[in-house]
């Protein structure tokens, strides 16, 4: 089912002013991503079979897009005259800027270009009611609130990204994809097309993509970490012919979204060597990989293999018209290239120092080639290892260092950090999420992101173009769950990308996201509904421990329980922090004034000697597993088993670290009970040994086994008497 029509933003709150005995109703639009200004006045427009269109060959687009919008989805059929108008303005210098002015006689829509006034249309598209989203709009008229708003983006690189590698999705999907991100004022799908899971393009020259690279024996079942892994022993795969990925770029080009194909290497190439094992360094038969993580198998750099990469760059080139060609860069083991005469002889016939500046010497060739082709290249910022390529643009992944670092040689950086734009994370603490990477990233953290790191001067941060979010789809095996993990964060990050920054508010952010559910339903997207979730913290003030519950909806009330029972109609309602004097068990839920909201939000407590005592850490966590901060490690409260990026979880890198709880005065203990998560398949290694101080110089040390379960357990049972604990915990050292 196409997304011809999906609207993020609209359905409309409004002011009412009271003069004598007359009510003039203001009607407030409620856009997403909200524009640079808008001005409400009196009076509507009326929308009828009466209203007419008008617009010449340069914005023909656009206005077939709102005559198709208005009459598909209701009754009413437009005329031939000017009521509704499109025209040219060229003070407007911004082409993806437009002036949308809705008066009681006339809309007009000014832009300097088509994909401007496509801009305007969309937010008038949201001013319409949801059932025009399916053509359910009953009614032979509609009233629009009289509004001017000028606009235009912050960034001219808005962008969505799709890993159709690990799972693969319908050419409708995808075009419902692409309308997605043209709603919401995005203009860049990055096509994640080759993976070591899957090859899901055509390439005429090379058949055996498709008959070998395209398909995998099996598939995982469960998560990475589970142990031992199992498969669902079922062959798995497909490909995109080239007539239909002609298709989707054409249908991209009327939403006016650019693709951008990706064609990983040299890592992430493990399909492509199963089907051309020539390709790769042993020359041995592999299989496409059944599981996820990053693989030892990647293009060898014998000259064979760059013909191999540019005789399939030739034919994506004639597919896509893209200025950018991604081509990966990331996740290269170098552990072949080490051991691969090839390889050690380019190093040393190249008079490079080691296999780093290998791979740069990689992406070197590769851009040069592209370069000749009238292309440039983009690639994760991998593409930094051993120099980066002259004219390459980097999408930063690893955090912000490498946009900050790219910046500073000025080339060109899109904004990615997983910490901010992974929708593969889970959004919510629920236990009942379905399954996901790891990580957590709710909707406020999205929305929170600033794409230009505080390190650049303003100079410098001309180099960033804007930011993307990345769907990888190990855990998205159909299209209805990436919905799920995509809306609503899809909103947050087109808002980062398009509005200015002192427009943005999340309070009034959350009430146009609301408002725009109904929208969602109307357009059959299985969206993520977490805005009536509770959120809880556990407060120190004065010596007393108390709890906060909070929603993301102001004008709802919540109710709570602390005897396990669930809330209902009856029970308290929440008005200040609850008190907490021992173990405990709340359980909260939102309501309005007839019936439950959301899912019931449940916090056990673990009430000991430490909780809300002081604590200091000799280093800081790192920036992506920053969690509630020390206090964290002492709230009595447990971090999720699923979600390694939640607020209770600590996460460290490159340190030892040493822990001191000061517990006041001195206290009788008799045990201390601590965790690890070691969730390998996400590079987080529990330590291998922990050891503990008290006064009087006592000192336990304890060893850690190494496990490849997911939670490691630490249970010391000692009896003594002591004010401070010290906690040594060594750096695991480099990871595997």
């Amino acid at each position: 089912m196409q997304f011809k029509k999906i609207i993020p933003f609209v359905v409309f709150g409004s002011l009412l002013f009271y003069c004598k005995n007359t009510e003039i109703s203001i009607i407030q639009p409620k856009i997403i991503p909200i524009p640079s200004t808008e001005t409400v006045s009196n009076g509507q427009f009326v929308l009828n079979n009466s209203t007419g269109i008008s617009y010449d060959n340069g914005f023909k687009v656009s206005a077939r897009f709102l005559k198709s919008f208005i009459e598909d989805g209701s009754s009413i059929s437009l005329q031939e005259n000017n009521r509704i108008s499109f025209i040219k303005d060229s003070t407007i210098n911004n082409l993806e800027g437009y002036k949308l002015i809705i008066s009681p006689n006339k809309i007009e829509i000014k832009a300097n270009s088509d994909q401007g006034a496509f801009y305007a249309v969309q937010s008038l598209r949201q001013l319409l009611p949801p059932e025009f989203e399916n053509g359910s709009y009953a009614k032979n008229e509609v009233s629009l609130p009289c509004v001017s708003i000028e606009d235009e983006p912050r960034f001219k690189y808005r962008g969505m990204h799709l890993d159709v590698g690990r799972h693969m999705f319908p050419v409708d999907f995808i075009k419902k994809y692409i309308d997605a991100i043209a709603m919401l004022k995005m203009n860049t799908f990055h096509w994640h097309l080759t993976e070591d899971q899957g090859w899901r393009i055509e390439i005429k020259k090379y058949p055996k993509l498709q008959e070998v690279a395209a398909y995998r024996n099996e598939t995982l079942i469960g998560h990475y970490s589970d142990q031992p892994q199992h498969y669902d022993s079922k062959r798995y795969g497909g490909y995109y012919t080239q007539e239909e990925i002609k298709d989707v770029v054409a249908y991209a080009q009327q939403k006016f979204v650019t693709i951008i194909p990706e064609i990983e290497m040299p890592g992430h190439s493990q399909a492509a060597i199963a089907a051309y094992p020539e390709l790769g360094c042993t020359g041995n038969q592999v299989e496409v990989a059944k599981t996820w993580g990053v693989f030892d198998e990647i293009y060898c750099t014998k000259d064979e293999t760059f013909e191999f990469l540019q005789n399939v760059l030739d034919e994506v080139m004639e597919l896509f018209p893209s200025t950018f060609i991604h081509i990966g860069g990331d996740e290269a083991p170098k552990t072949n290239w080490k051991t691969c005469k090839v390889c050690q002889k380019r190093i040393k016939d190249e008079g490079l120092i080691d296999e780093h500046q290998l791979q740069s010497y990689f992406i070197s060739r590769i851009e040069k080639y592209l370069n000749s082709k009238g292309r440039q290249i983009i690639g994760w910022d991998e593409i930094l290892e051993g120099g980066l390529a002259p004219n390459a643009t980097v999408m930063s992944w690893r955090g912000t260092q490498g946009a900050i670092e790219a910046a500073k040689q000025h080339h060109n950086v899109v904004m990615t950090p997983g910490s901010h734009c992974y929708f593969d994370y889970y959004q919510s603490e629920s236990d009942d999420e379905p399954l996901a990477i790891g990580g957590f990233l709710p909707l406020e953290k999205v929305y929170s992101f600033n794409p230009i790191p505080d390190e650049l001067t303003q100079e410098e941060s001309k180099y960033i173009l804007g930011a993307q979010a990345n769907v990888w789809t190990e855990y998205m095996p159909d299209s209805k769950q990436v919905e799920y993990m995509v809306f609503p964060r899809i909103f947050a990050m087109s808002e980062l990308d398009w509005s200015k920054p002192e427009n943005k508010n999340y309070e009034n952010f959350i009430r146009r996201v609301e408002n725009f559910l109904p929208r969602l339903k109307a357009l059959d997207i299985n969206f993520a509904n977490h805005l009536y979730e509770i959120e809880g913290n556990l407060i120190s003030e004065n010596h007393q421990l108390s709890y906060i519950l909070k929603t993301l909806t102001n004008d709802k009330i919540i109710r709570y329980t602390l005897d396990g029972s669930e809330p209902n109609l009856a029970s308290n309602v929440y008005t200040n922090p609850i008190p907490i004097i021992q173990s405990s068990t709340i359980k909260a839920r939102v309501f309005d004034e007839e019936k439950p909201l959301g899912k019931t939000f449940e916090q056990k407590i673990n009430y000991h000697k430490a909780v809300g005592k002081q604590i200091t850490l000799n280093v800081q966590p790192s920036e992506a597993y920053s969690g509630s901060g020390p206090n964290g490690l002492i709230n009595g409260i447990s971090g999720s088993n699923k979600r390694y990026g939640d607020k209770e979880w600590l996460g460290f890198s490159g340190e030892d670290l040493e822990i001191t709880i000061d517990l006041g005065q001195e206290t009788e203990i008799h045990s201390i009970k601590t965790r690890f998560h070691n969730g390998k398949g996400q590079w987080i290694y529990a330590p291998k040994s922990i050891s503990f101080h008290l006064d009087n110089d006592i000192s336990y040390n304890q060893q850690l086994t190494d496990s490849d379960d997911l939670i490691l357990n630490v249970d010391l049972n000692i009896d003594s008497k002591t004010r401070y604990i010290k906690i040594n915990v060594p750096n695991y050292g480099i990871i595997p």
